[in-house]
């Protein structure tokens, strides 16, 4: 009873908040840390792959919301290099479910319509072929769009991205296409998985956890950090908006 009682004002309270949030300045990326598939899965008494299928849905609504906002970039952590080691089960359902949302991506409506290319960020090589398939399919159909960026950290690690980086640098010293002298800040940004992209504004973590836990560790150097106690399939709209207003309140000095 109390429930019905408190929605009317639950709403009435969303849409003053998403007002005061739009007269403000938005960030351009916001990069997002989807915790506590899981431990929202144990608690309702599901399997955790229904937890990470719940969280794939979730994962829709918030683009939703970021492209009514005009928010052009969005970085969702799905799946660290580390969770390879889960039980195999859970892996296989997980891969499942990666499939799945690649080869929905490549014919979903609202993705064309919204111009939103989809990028898996990664060590994909580490997925078996049929993931590894379903991502070249969504990558594919969506390579010539420009209006909404989704990056997907798949396979993905921040200190692996900065050796990878390195890498590249390293090669083109070797070859003579880069000298010593001339390595820099941009050309190490240049051979990250988000070249062409801005560094995140936002970074938002769900599950009350406060860590970033090697997640766009370059990237993230002056990014907002806000740390939400929701599990993210309970992810709600208020959560989002009042991570925006806080981005908002905050005075970004970038260490001047």
């Amino acid at each position: 009873m109390l429930s019905k009682l408190l929605k009317p004002i639950y709403f009435v309270y969303e849409a003053k908040l998403e007002r005061d949030v739009k007269k403000g300045k938005l960030p351009r990326h916001i990069a997002i840390i989807m915790d506590g598939n899981r431990r929202l899965a144990e608690k309702v008494g599901i399997m955790p792959w229904e937890g990470h299928r719940l969280g794939a849905q979730k994962l829709e609504e918030v683009l939703d919301w970021c492209i009514d906002l005009g928010i052009k970039t969005v970085t969702a952590y799905a799946f660290s290099n580390e969770n390879f080691y889960r039980p195999k089960i859970e892996r296989e359902r997980l891969f499942d479910l990666f499939e799945e949302y690649f080869n929905k991506v490549a014919v979903d409506k609202k993705i064309h319509k919204n111009k939103a290319r989809v990028k898996a960020i990664g060590r994909k090589e580490k997925f078996p072929p049929r993931v590894r398939e379903a991502i070249r399919r969504a990558e594919e159909a969506t390579k010539d769009y420009n209006n909404f960026h989704l990056n997907l950290a798949v396979a993905y690690g921040g200190r692996q991205e900065i050796v990878d980086a390195v890498k590249s640098v390293a090669s083109d010293v070797k070859t003579g296409k880069l000298e010593i002298k001339d390595i820099d800040e941009k050309i190490i940004s240049k051979n990250l998985y988000t070249n062409g992209l801005p560094d995140p504004d936002l970074v938002i973590r769900t599950s009350g956890e406060e860590r970033i836990s090697g997640f766009l560790l370059w990237q993230s150097a002056y990014s907002e950090l806000y740390f939400c106690e929701s599990y993210w399939p309970g992810f709600r709209k208020i959560d989002f908006l009042r991570a925006i207003r806080t981005f908002q309140q905050r005075k970004r000095r970038f260490g001047r």
